[in-house]
């Protein structure tokens, strides 16, 4: 049942259009939600009448706010301290309904009913998704369906309205896998082949389109299915061609994966990780991600609590869309810069370096904000370091050259080496170098959440108290003298500003004695 105060701004609207004498439809995503029992907030009308200006006009009938859209359709936005809702209204597209409802994307999308019957119906509390279970004609008798949109509803079947649906507007082939997930449903055989068959039209997309459709497929739980059927359908690539090059790429002999298939991986293993830090403790200790009983998994989730307290991190953060198009691309940079020596040992050096400019300009093609890219841009040049650091033994100074690179982001980055670690293994079973880069990490996020004063305290000395203080020029030397006192006020050496003098004096001496 809808909420009396939805139900008395739709009543409202009604007998202005009566009022008015202009006769309105229902249509779209509105109406199908209200078949299938789905919350509704966002109600869309099509009229034949002027919509500039009834929607003006309606606003101010409304107390409400007006906004002009696109293609002369307007949006009335109503609100309430608790509520808000809006009224798309929109001219119709030809001289007919039936003309509007073939320009729309998909079937289930191209069904029409009069507004005053669904206020009717509403108001008499008659149960629009009961009436379609039991597909009960009279209830539905008004509702106008010329593309059999109701039936595909019925048996969850997603069919475009014409073949040239897609080549209408593109986007259209990422709301596909958007409703499919949604509303749970199968695509039709013909549709199927359309979505191949204008893949590469993607391209032509606003990318701030692309990037609302692409965040609503990565957000929800399984990506990878939808990964994996974008790919099917070459959307994939045709979004990120520089994946293409991954397919088949052959890695080491630790990787079970090729290249393509681990970077897809790597974001189910974020799932994965983001899974088991949800379950309770005694669960946890039990899981198959804590070698040995280690107990490095439960403290991996103390350590993400507390950083959630500390707001330097949440745990919402690692399965977010940066995160996941983060471990997507974290191995962009490997086709280029794979090698085979004589001895047939493959090797991908300085491959994270090589990525950070070619994520930097998929991130923008894609339309990710500033701080998003950023983040995925620090995965990429950074997600090697903390299972390079697993390999020896981990000095407080490169735990502050890992924070100082990165600061609250080193938390980010080292659960996606997590994820990345997890998806090398494939389905092979974790092995000794699983438990140092998990404990490793866990030794990286204690430094920085629970002694982070320590490892990153105030500067000593500023540039130019150090330029003054011992009369030096503008230059690199700077930087590095004062690099050299953070790491050594970092390890305990030195406490005052006349200590970290003395100390950038003897590395001036030591410098000018070895030229």
């Amino acid at each position: 049942m809808l909420d009396s105060w939805v139900l008395h701004q739709l009543d409202h609207t009604a007998h202005f259009l009566a009022e008015h004498n202009v006769p309105a439809y229902l249509v779209g995503g509105s109406l199908r939600n209200l078949l299938l029992g789905e919350p509704c907030v966002d109600w869309d009308i099509v009229t034949n009448h002027n919509a500039p200006q009834l929607a003006r006009q309606l606003a101010n009938a409304l107390n409400g706010f007006y906004a002009p859209m696109h293609e002369k359709a307007s949006r009335i936005v109503l609100k309430t301290a608790q509520q808000t809702m809006t009224i798309d209204v929109s001219p119709l597209h030809g001289e007919h309904i039936e003309d509007d409802l073939r320009a729309r994307d998909f079937t289930i999308n191209a069904l029409a009913m009069p507004l005053t019957e669904i206020l009717q119906r509403l108001q008499h509390d008659i149960p629009f998704a009961t009436a379609l279970k039991r597909s009960d004609a009279d209830a539905l008798r008004p509702l106008i369906d010329p593309f059999g949109g109701l039936a595909d509803l019925q048996q969850h079947i997603l069919r475009a309205v014409t073949d040239t649906a897609f080549s209408d507007d593109p986007l259209r082939m990422l709301r596909a896998v958007r409703f499919m997930t949604h509303y749970h449903l199968r695509i039709e055989e013909h549709t199927a082949s359309l979505l191949t068959q204008y893949a590469p039209s993607i391209t032509q997309v606003a990318a701030e389109r692309v990037r609302d459709e692409l965040t609503m497929i990565l957000q929800p739980a399984g990506a990878i299915e939808r990964l994996r059927f974008l790919d099917q359908h070459d959307l994939l690539t045709a979004l990120i061609p520089e994946l293409e090059p991954a397919r088949g790429m052959q890695q080491p002999s630790l990787h079970y994966w090729d290249v393509f298939d681990h970077s897809l991986e790597a974001v189910t293993m974020l799932e994965r990780l983001d899974e088991a830090l949800h379950q309770p403790a005694e669960a946890l200790k039990a899981s198959p991600l804590d070698l040995s009983g280690s107990g490095d998994m439960l403290r991996l989730q103390q350590l993400v609590h507390e950083a959630e307290e500390q707001q330097l991190f949440t745990l919402a953060e690692l399965t977010s869309v940066p995160m996941k198009l983060g471990a997507l691309m974290h191995d962009i940079g490997k086709p280029p810069t794979r090698t085979v020596d004589e001895d047939g040992a493959i090797k991908f050096y300085h491959h994270p370096q090589v990525g950070v400019p070619i994520v930097q300009q998929i991130t923008r093609r894609l339309g990710q904000n500033t701080p998003d890219r950023r983040l995925i841009q620090q995965i990429v040049a950074h997600h090697m370091r903390p299972g390079q650091l697993s390999h020896d033994t981990v000095t407080q100074r490169a735990i502050r050259r890992y924070f100082v690179d990165m600061g609250p982001h080193g938390i980010n980055v080292a659960l996606v080496s997590l994820a990345d670690h997890l998806s090398m293994r494939g389905p092979q079973p974790l092995t000794e170098h699983w438990r140092r880069h998990l404990a490793t990490v866990c030794l990286l996020l204690t430094r920085y959440i629970r002694e982070r004063e320590r490892l990153l305290p105030p500067r000593l000395l500023q540039a130019d108290e150090l330029m003054s203080r011992l009369h030096l020029q503008p230059g690199p030397q700077i930087g590095q003298l004062l690099e050299v006192i953070a790491e050594a006020q970092s390890e305990g050496e030195i406490h005052s500003k006349e200590e970290a003098l003395w100390l950038a004096e003897e590395r001036l001496h030591q410098t000018k004695t070895n030229q």
